[in-house]
């Protein structure tokens, strides 16, 4: 089997997700499958993408075989299936060799967890023990929360103007917790990727439980309450999986802007139970409430009564200071020296989040292992070229589509996200939807997602129907060129 051309390959994968969804129902398939890309075919194996470590992980351990047999009734030689995480809506490099089908493992870092904080370089030395997390049986197995990264605690959080009301919000709410109180309820804190959002919901859980090793503390990812609820639903156990919820004192979830179908309906029965028995509630996503399109209206007014927290993107001091930090635990690990002038530069250089100034820190660490090369500006300039470039260029928000194209257009909103399809509102969600895929990183079921749940096929019929209309209307092309210019500004 050879890698087939784009288009072909597009069509396959439309083909394999009908079957899939048919086999597994719309609910599984929402939760599990729809964010699910086709990378690549190469000899018999099958390499698919997702936007999380937990999803590759869950799908190749779980669905692999049904993965493969819906392929087969096209490419009859399809054998094994690889799924890796994409990063920044980029998927991993292409498969040159087929390896074994093995789950996603998390990459080591030099300088510790991405995000607007700091962690010891040699967590094996460093890191103190991951706190206890909720278990409880349901009908033969074991419910627990995520994982919880023990590098990442109030200590090693660097705090800046961007953070530092979201940090102490975080305390406040750990020390109320440790005496059994309860202060804002629920707290809500949003911002872009890698601006610490997780590390904070991490550092409260480990907090609490390292003062209260009694405290019921349950962590989860929203895809990791999705396989809970399905499960649960799957097993005919979903009254325990709710027992369980309801039994927490504290319960954190992380990557809201993910949740969906079914899952988010019993989120929203759980956030109202757990508010009423007085229990802490922390959700972290990436828009504010009103926002998650995929909530219904009563839980995200919930959610927005609460303590809503954003964390802005980071000022030229903390990202200095980030670098700073990042700097020592590569110097106390490997011994090498980091001049004032090259983390100045880091710091100026690259202005999007704390994990591209890991990533930053790490490739001079990597250049200087491997070359010997000593770490100067000229050699960050070269190393971080690609990096630099990739974020010259102002990061454009799906959210900020939808507030140009609505009062471009005249049209509020909720249209655009609605299922309306009279011409004033479908030509100007098409456009949205265009720029969404021109100007962001986002997949195509990400954009399906964010435009009322629509599927990707909706979305790729969108921006190719934009991509024919400026073809063939010069008026329009110079309107959506303008349009453009209005959200890069």
């Amino acid at each position: 089997m050879t890698d087939t051309n784009s288009e072909s390959q597009r069509e396959l994968w439309n083909r394999v997700r009908a079957r899939l969804k048919t086999a597994v129902g719309e609910d599984v398939f929402a939760s599990w499958f729809a964010r699910l890309e086709l990378e690549e075919l190469v000899d018999d194996l099958v390499h698919l993408s997702a936007p999380t470590r937990f999803l590759c992980s869950w799908v190749q351990s779980n669905y692999a075989d049904r993965i493969v047999e819906a392929f087969r009734h096209d490419v009859p030689e399809a054998g094994r299936l690889q799924v890796t995480m994409r990063v920044n809506g980029q998927a991993r490099p292409r498969l040159s060799v087929a390896p074994a089908p093995v789950a996603e493992a998390p990459v080591a870092q030099i300088a510790g967890p991405a995000s607007a904080d700091t962690a010891p370089a040699d967590k094996a030395a460093a890191a103190p023990a991951a706190p206890r997390m909720s278990r409880e049986p349901a009908k033969g197995d074991a419910l627990s929360g995520s994982a919880i990264d023990p590098r990442m605690t109030f200590d090693s959080f660097v705090a800046g103007d961007a953070n530092e009301m979201a940090l102490g919000v975080a305390k406040q709410i750990a020390n109320a917790a440790i005496n059994n109180t309860v202060t804002f309820n629920p707290v809500y804190i949003h911002s872009t990727v890698g601006l610490g959002k997780s590390h904070l919901l991490n550092a409260i859980a480990h907090a609490v439980s390292q003062a209260d090793s009694t405290k019921n503390i349950v962590y989860l990812t929203a895809d990791h309450f999705m396989y809970h609820f399905i499960t649960a639903v799957q097993r005919q156990s979903a009254l325990g999986f709710k027992e369980w919820l309801r039994k927490v004192d504290l319960l954190l979830i992380d990557d809201m802007q993910f949740l969906q179908g079914k899952s988010a309906t019993e989120f929203g029965h759980t956030l109202g139970a757990l508010l009423t028995g007085a229990k802490q509630i922390v959700v972290a996503g990436d828009a504010p409430p009103r926002d998650l399109e995929m909530l219904d209206e009563r839980v995200r007014s919930r959610l927005s009564g609460g303590l809503v927290v954003p964390i802005s993107n980071f000022d030229i001091d903390l990202r200095r200071a980030i670098v700073q930090r990042r700097a020592e635990h590569a110097t106390a690990r490997f011994g090498m020296h980091f001049p004032l002038p090259v983390l100045d530069y880091v710091a100026r250089a690259v202005t999007s989040h704390g994990r591209d100034l890991d990533g930053a820190v790490n490739r001079l660490v990597a250049a200087n292992q491997l070359t010997g090369e000593l770490i100067t500006v000229p050699l960050a300039e070269k190393t971080l070229a690609d990096l630099i470039r990739a974020r010259d260029a102002k990061r454009v928000r799906i959210e900020d589509i939808l507030k140009i194209v609505s009062r471009h257009y005249k049209v509020p909103r909720n249209e655009l996200l609605s299922a309306r399809r009279s011409r004033d509102v479908v030509r100007p969600r098409q456009i949205a939807m265009y720029l969404a895929k021109a100007l962001t990183s986002r997949s195509l079921p990400e954009i399906g997602r964010r435009f009322g749940g629509r599927d990707h096929t909706t979305v790729l019929h969108s921006v190719r129907k934009v991509e024919q209309m400026i073809k063939d209307d010069l008026e329009l092309g110079q309107e959506i060129e303008l349009l453009k210019r209005m959200l890069e500004e």
